[in-house]
C-alpha cells in the first residue's frame, strides 16, 4: 500500500485546484458509494484529485486515491487494499478506472457490505453498467455522468471569465440578462469558434499542437479496448467500427438509411444498430430519435451526429459544415441535462417535449417555429437576444 500512497502524494502535488468543474458542487460526497461515469478524456481523474487536494491535502492514510490499472493490482486484490486501508484508519477510498479491474463490481459490493464506515468513490467509462454488472450496485450507488467542458466552463478555465450557470429555462426566459452579463465580461463570439475547435476536452491545456492527435488516440482506445472489453464487441469487427465512424464523420448529421449504412460498413442490420448504441454510450456519437419515450432497442435513429464539435474537426476528412457544427453544439450542450428529440415539425430539435428549437446563422428566419408557443431560434454569430431569437453560444451556459 505504500506504493499507492507515494503515487497518491505525487499526483496531488502536481494537481492544480485553481479551477474546479461545476460537477464538483453537485456531487453528494458524503454518500457511501458514488460512481462517476464519463467518456475517456473528459476529466474524471482530475476531478477526484482536486477533491482530495481541497479536502484531504495531507492525509493519504484517511483518504486514498488508487487507479485500478496500477501494477499494484497485478499482485494484490481490491479487497486486500480495502482491508489494509480500513484497518489503518482509512475513511474515504477513491478508485479510478474501475472498468480495467476484472470483477470490480463484485469486490466493491463486498467492500461496501463489510466496511460500513468506509466511503467509496469510483470512476469508469461511460459504458460502465452499474445495474447489470456482475453485482448489482444500483440500490447502493449514487451515479453521476460527466462530460467535456461546456462553453461556460471553457470561458472560465481557458480565459479566466467567471459566469454563473444559466439553466435552460433561464436561457429561454432571461436571455437578455445572460447576454448582458457575458458581453459585459467579453465578446463571446471572439471565443466561440475556439471552443468549437478545441474547447471541449480539458487536455487541451496540456498542449495545443497535438490536440487532435490525442482525440484520435481517445477514439482508438474506446474502439479497440473499451467496446470489446465492456460491450463484447468482437475484435474482428473493430476495423468495421472504425470504418463506420469514418463514414459518420464525413456525412453527419447522417439522415439514416440503415440498409445503405449497413452495406457501407459491412455489418448486418441488427449488429449495426447495436454498435450505434454502443458508440452513443461511449461518447463518440449522438443518436437522435423522433420519439425517445417509445424507442425500442432495435429502432433506427432519425439522425446521427458526432458527440461534440471537436470530434468533427478531429475526424472529418473534409471541411466541417457550419450547419452541422451548430447543430452538434446545441445537441451536445443540452443533451447533458435534457431529453433531446428530432422534431417532427420543420425545426431541428424538441427539448423535454416542451420546447422547439431551430438552429441557424445570423440571418435565420423564424418560419420553422412560426405559430409554436415555445419555439425558439438558436442563432449563430449574434451577441444579443431579440424576441425568440437567442444567440447559439448562450445555450452553452447550462453547466
Amino acid at each position: 500500500m505504500e506504493t499507492l500512497i507515494t503515487r497518491h502524494q505525487r499526483l496531488l502535488a502536481s494537481t492544480s485546484a485553481a479551477y474546479v468543474r461545476s460537477l464538483m458542487e453537485e456531487i453528494h460526497w458524503d454518500a457511501r458509494l458514488i460512481a462517476i461515469r464519463g467518456a475517456r478524456g473528459v476529466g474524471k481523474t482530475t476531478l477526484l484529485l482536486q477533491y482530495l487536494k481541497l479536502h484531504y491535502p495531507d492525509t493519504p492514510q484517511t483518504a486514498l486515491y488508487a487507479s485500478l490499472d496500477s501494477l499494484y493490482f497485478a499482485r494484490h486484490t481490491l479487497s486486500e487494499l480495502a482491508e489494509q486501508f480500513y484497518l489503518k484508519g482509512g475513511k474515504h477510498l477513491f478508485l479510478d478506472e474501475v472498468h480495467k479491474y476484472p470483477g470490480w463490481s463484485r469486490e466493491i459490493k463486498n467492500i461496501y457490505d463489510e466496511y460500513p464506515e468506509l466511503r467509496i468513490v469510483f470512476t469508469g467509462s461511460s459504458l460502465l453498467n452499474i445495474l447489470n454488472a456482475e453485482a448489482d450496485l444500483s440500490r447502493r450507488c449514487i451515479a453521476y455522468n460527466m462530460q467535456g467542458l461546456s462553453f461556460r466552463e471553457f470561458l472560465h478555465l481557458r480565459h479566466g471569465l467567471p459566469i454563473r450557470v444559466y439553466p435552460l429555462d433561464e436561457v429561454l426566459a432571461n436571455a437578455n440578462e445572460l447576454c448582458g452579463e457575458v458581453n459585459g465580461l467579453c465578446r463571446p463570439l471572439a471565443y466561440f469558434d475556439e471552443y468549437l475547435r478545441t474547447g471541449y476536452y480539458p487536455f487541451y491545456l496540456e498542449g495545443e499542437g497535438d490536440y487532435y492527435t490525442r482525440i484520435e488516440n481517445v477514439v482508438n482506445m474506446i474502439l479497440e479496448l473499451e467496446l470489446p472489453q465492456l460491450c463484447g464487441v468482437e475484435m474482428g469487427n473493430v476495423r468495421k467500427l472504425k470504418s463506420l465512424l469514418a463514414i459518420l464523420a464525413s456525412e453527419v448529421p447522417f439522415s439514416v438509411d440503415i440498409s445503405k449504412l449497413s452495406s457501407m460498413a459491412g455489418l448486418g442490420r441488427t449488429t449495426l444498430l447495436t454498435y450505434l448504441q454502443y458508440m452513443d454510450r461511449a461518447g463518440l456519437i449522438k443518436l437522435l430519435y423522433s420519439d425517445l419515450a417509445s424507442v425500442k432497442k432495435m429502432q433506427k435513429p432519425d439522425k446521427i451526429y458526432l458527440e461534440n464539435p471537436n470530434l468533427l474537426y478531429a475526424l472529418s476528412p473534409k471541411e466541417v459544415n457550419q450547419g452541422t457544427l451548430r447543430e452538434a453544439f446545441l445537441l451536445n450542450q443540452l443533451a447533458y441535462r435534457h431529453r433531446m428529440e428530432y422534431s417532427d415539425r420543420a425545426a431541428d430539435f424538441t427539448v423535454d417535449g416542451q420546447f422547439t428549437i431551430e438552429v441557424g446563422g445570423k440571418s435565420k428566419g423564424g418560419k420553422q417555429v412560426a405559430g409554436i408557443p415555445a419555439g425558439y431560434i438558436a442563432s449563430d454569430n449574434t451577441e444579443y437576444a431579440v424576441g425568440n431569437k437567442i444567440p447559439l453560444w448562450a445555450f452553452g451556459m447550462e453547466y
